[in-house]
């Protein structure tokens, strides 16, 4: 590909070899035992509205993301433009589903931006900033499930539901940790410092004090777009509630899906709870796109929701368009932006 060299061709390989076994193993142990020629007539069976519905949804929730990061940028005087900053979010979106913790998503996105002329100071702390907001929103959410849903929470989730605080806890320590490392230079600073020293112990680097001057430029740049931001209040709260609004439309994916498989009884605000219950419970685990964990949590804590053959069918058609069909988008927008 277009700028990947060798080396990083054989990352990238391994990460997506990587990928597709898990996401093999996840259908085999799926599919396993089911007549796939009837879940297939299932899923036909579902209202053409509702999967058109469900589909914008998954793809809104990505885009948001790429809205707020445009919203940042130009708060702060970096000149982008909405559809370059949707497609960050898209290749975030597809290397966090191919890596581990999601932890390919940001670098990625840092690349792109910085390609594009935006300044790595303010792509930092933008895409920082989203990161905060994103699993705060998340946090804040699992607390209020908690403290005003529990008792059906532990019904639906039960051997799950430790594995609910397992990943409350992890996302909360993950926002104490982004927010130190945001608001204090010299935990960056020594953290680069220690990270050149060993590289350079190892001869990967060589000693330059040109990398330290670029280096403190950086925090210069990054510490002023830090007390921007700070002094400019309204920019964090309109991406505070743009995010709100972004989770949710991925948590109500899940009861479009149910709507449109012609099922009732269960309430709206139930299927969102159990599905942000889901995402919160295996958002932080170091399986790329949580793979297999997901699929086998949906299957037990939705089976009172599905009953029966759909709970495999709302299984496909949720997971396969919140993440398997974003993720194709995303590795399109990346071979797209490649060739830029």
């Amino acid at each position: 590909m277009k700028h990947m060299n060798q080396k990083e061709v054989r990352r990238l390989a391994v990460h997506v070899g990587i990928f597709v076994a898990v996401m093999l193993l996840t259908f085999w142990s799926v599919f396993r035992g089911q007549d796939f020629t009837e879940i297939v007539a299932a899923v036909q069976q579902m209202s053409g509205a509702y999967m058109a519905a469900a589909i914008l949804l998954a793809i809104f929730f990505v885009s948001a993301e790429g809205c707020m990061i445009w919203y940042l940028l130009r708060g702060i005087g970096e000149q982008t433009t909405l559809p370059r900053c949707i497609s960050y979010s898209f290749i975030g979106f597809f290397f966090s589903g191919i890596t581990p913790s999601a932890t390919g998503g940001q670098p990625m996105q840092l690349y792109y931006m910085r390609r594009d002329g935006n300044t790595l100071s303010a792509s930092s702390v933008v895409l920082m900033t989203v990161a905060v907001i994103y699993k705060f929103v998340l946090v804040l959410i699992g607390i209020g499930i908690v403290i005003f849903w529990r008792r059906p929470l532990q019904s639906y989730l039960q051997e799950y539901y430790g594995l609910y605080f397992l990943g409350l806890f992890l996302n909360a320590a993950l926002v104490v940790i982004l927010l130190m490392v945001m608001f204090s230079q010299e935990i960056i600073r020594s953290c680069f410092y220690k990270l050149e020293g060993l590289l350079v112990r190892l001869h990967v680097l060589r000693k330059k004090e040109s990398r330290k001057e670029k280096m403190e430029q950086f925090l210069s740049g990054y510490q002023n777009t830090v007390t921007f931001l700070r002094s400019h209040k309204k920019l964090i709260v309109i991406t505070i509630v743009a995010t709100i609004v972004q989770r949710y439309s991925v948590f109500v994916l899940a009861f479009v899906v149910y709507c449109g498989l012609g099922l009732s009884g269960t309430a709206m605000l139930d299927i969102v709870f159990v599905q942000a219950a889901v995402y919160i419970a295996v958002d932080m685990l170091p399986i790329p796109g949580a793979q297999g964990i997901t699929e086998a949590m949906y299957h037990s804590v939705f089976q009172k929701i599905f009953v029966g053959d759909y709970l495999v069918v709302s299984m496909c058609i949720t997971r396969g368009i919140s993440f398997y069909l974003v993720m194709l988008i995303g590795l399109a927008v990346f071979c797209i932006a490649r060739r830029r």
